[in-house]
């Protein structure tokens, strides 16, 4: 079930940079842009819960999907293409493993602990 979920995640990751090249930007904005949601991290140094609280706003699909709408309704392709770069991060991260975070520590995730296995994980 593991391999199967990380294949919808790659398959929304694929989605949204397609539709970014099918806006007419280049490829290279997107990959520029894509690892910029990370640097919310940096409420890490704040604390675990506000570490989390800024890491999960920045991660969550909702805030992907909300900023992507109100760059279509809006008619500013820029803000879509925002929107677009959270949700294929989103996606990256949870292949990877890192999902929304804890509030009791980064490493404390919905998927699991970083790096350890979930019970009964047969991939």
């Amino acid at each position: 079930m593991k391999t199967l979920i990380k294949f919808e995640e790659l398959a929304k990751l694929i989605g949204a940079f397609s539709m970014s090249l099918y806006l007419g930007f280049e490829w290279w904005l997107y990959v520029l842009l894509f690892f910029l949601p990370d640097l919310s991290m940096l409420g890490y140094l704040l604390g675990p819960k506000p570490g989390a609280i800024l890491y999960n706003l920045f991660h969550h699909y909702s805030t992907g999907i909300f900023i992507a709408l109100a760059g279509t309704f809006l008619h500013e392709d820029k803000l879509l293409l925002c929107g677009l770069v959270l949700i294929g991060h989103a996606a990256f991260d949870r292949i990877l493993g890192y999902g929304l975070k804890y509030l009791t520590g980064f490493k404390f995730t919905h998927l699991g602990i970083i790096n350890k296995p979930l019970e009964g994980d047969m991939n």
